[in-house]
């Protein structure tokens, strides 16, 4: 029974479809798809419901004083008053014909939308007086967790629990903010130097939907699209400070997750000598720097802490005497004084293409975000090797693997050397939280492999700075969420591309031979300057070996 009443419900709406194809054709006006059309639901405020559902109409669309309206009857004398309102307040509209149905699609939107008319402009515009309050409310996520459930699910303001959401994570520095759908409920997590938290375990699964939706919303992304993926942006307004979250969506088994990247841009105003650069690694950053030509490249995974390395270069190197524009995919954080452009491969703008554009456009200064091909790799060596400074990046385990990296782009090797001058890894690891770590003496076998360490370093690193041996554990606290670490700090191998190097490129060059002759240099690797951030009282051997692998000693 219950197969044939789905039978006779399809073929009724099929038949209303058809009906609303055939009114749109007669009227000369496009048809609403609604399984197809997205739908921006703040377009509502246009109407209230009740007068929406009383002349059959449903704007679905709206920007720029243009608005996109579903009609039942496009010639019925209540759709032309409607319209002729609209008309009144200097608004455009464009019809479409849709069916019953399709203006039920619609509608269903009316429980999202905000009580007030709004322009679309993807951003949160936060009382600056509320946030402080909830800034200074929310500083665990136990505070978080507690103010998210105390919602009432059935009067709930979608709007004022985003707001909490957003609060909780810039009050415990949480670079990624995570939607989770699951089977009976869906949970929320924070992501906090580098280790995901749950913020809200268990959520209300009826409050999830509105939530996502606002999200989608704000990030100018389809509400009624739910089986692929979306990416967006939307902005948080706070006075005179912007935070941006870059959106990502994608369909799972029991509805939609987001992930949102929090992007402060406090986290990125850094000076050289906050990167956490030792004093000799400092010397030699500041004097490339200083060159008037050339590539410096970093390396490291994604979430290494790369880009913010290179913008505190950038952020070096801004000066009005000199011309700086980058090229990045996507510009995560927009830095004053210095042009900076986005990949749009649908319009043709890729690394390849805008660095070729950018070169027109006198640069003293450059920043590729990344090399991940030949055009761009031989490109941004050109640059390097014709009066420019260029910054980027390049996907590779360590310093030395960078060259053999872009050999396999087929970049040409006779460039590649006397364009190259210096090469850097990196990673990041928890620092021990300085309110509750707690001291812990080395042991004698420890202290011997310290000792042994010690010894064994270039002699550019000054020893007598590391003689005092000062190692701690973590405890934990409320400062630190009872985590034990708070923040993080980058490991850094500096590999400075000199003559020896370059004339490998001859031969068939190899990340061991590269390392080989960069120890012979004198570079100090990851692991190296992990263990003296140990012994300084920074983090712990775990933390370095887990980003960096087993200490070599």
């Amino acid at each position: 029974m219950a197969k044939t009443e789905e039978l006779l419900v399809k073929i009724r709406r099929e038949g209303e479809e058809r009906e609303a194809q055939r009114k749109a054709a007669k009227a000369s006006i496009p048809y609403f798809n609604a399984t197809s059309t997205p739908v921006q639901i703040d377009a509502l405020v246009l109407i209230a419901e009740p007068e929406a559902r009383r002349v059959k109409v449903a704007p679905f669309q709206f920007k720029n004083k243009v608005a996109a309206i579903a009609v039942f009857d496009p010639e019925s004398a209540e759709t032309k008053k409607f319209i002729a309102g609209l008309k009144a307040k200097d608004i455009e509209a464009k019809l479409y014909a849709a069916s019953m149905s399709g203006l039920e699609h619609v509608w269903a939107g009316y429980k999202f939308a905000p009580k007030k008319s709004v322009e679309i402009t993807g951003r949160v515009d936060i009382e600056t007086g509320r946030f402080q309050d909830l800034l200074k409310k929310l500083t665990d996520l136990e505070k978080t967790k507690k103010e998210v459930l105390g919602f009432d699910f059935k009067t709930f303001n979608t709007g004022q629990l985003l707001e909490v959401l957003l609060a909780g994570a810039l009050a415990n520095r949480a670079s990624d903010i995570h939607f989770d759908a699951e089977e009976k409920d869906a949970r929320i997590r924070y992501r906090i130097d580098g280790l995901l938290h749950d913020v809200v375990p268990e959520l209300n699964k009826e409050m999830y939907p509105f939530l996502v939706n606002r999200v989608k919303l704000l990030s100018n992304l389809k509400i009624n699209v739910t089986g692929q993926a979306q990416d967006g942006r939307f902005t948080i307004g706070l006075g005179t400070k912007e935070i941006e979250l870059r959106v990502s969506v994608i369909p799972s088994e029991f509805g939609e997750t987001i992930v949102m990247r929090v992007l402060d841009p406090d986290s990125i105003n850094l000076k050289l000598s906050d990167l956490g650069l030792r004093g000799d690694d400092l010397v030699i950053v500041e004097e490339q720097l200083r060159a008037p030509n050339g590539m410096i490249l970093n390396t490291g995974p994604t979430g290494s802490g790369k880009t913010t390395t290179l913008y505190a270069f950038l952020l070096h190197k801004r000066n009005p005497e000199i011309n700086i524009i980058t090229i990045e995919d996507p510009i995560e954080y927009h830095l004053e004084d210095i042009e900076q452009t986005q990949v749009d491969d649908e319009a043709g703008y890729t690394f390849a293409n805008g660095l070729r554009s950018m070169m027109r456009q006198d640069p003293d200064v450059i920043l590729v975000g990344e090399i991940r091909d030949q055009d761009t790799g031989e490109i941004a060596i050109q640059a390097a090797l014709t009066g420019h400074l260029v910054f980027s990046t390049v996907h590779a385990n360590s310093a030395a693997a960078a060259i053999p990296r872009l050999l396999d782009l087929k970049v040409k090797p006779q460039s590649i050397g006397p364009a190259l001058n210096l090469l850097i890894a990196q990673r990041l690891v928890r620092r021990l939280c300085k309110n509750c770590k707690v001291a812990a003496p080395a042991t004698p076998e420890v202290k011997a492999k310290v000792e042994k360490f010690l010894k064994a370093l270039p002699k550019r690193v000054d020893r007598a700075q590391y003689k005092d041996i000062k190692m701690f554990q973590p405890k934990g606290c409320a400062v630190c969420n009872n985590i034990g670490y708070k923040g993080r700090v980058a490991i850094f191998e500096l590999l400075e591309v000199e003559t020896e190097i370059e004339e490998m490129l001859g031969g068939n060059i190899t990340e061991a031979a590269t390392q080989r002759q960069a120890l012979k240099q004198g570079m100090v690797t990851l692991q190296q300057d992990g263990v003296l951030k140990v012994i300084t009282g920074l983090t712990t051997f775990e933390e370095v070996e887990d980003a960096a692998g087993a200490i070599e000693w």
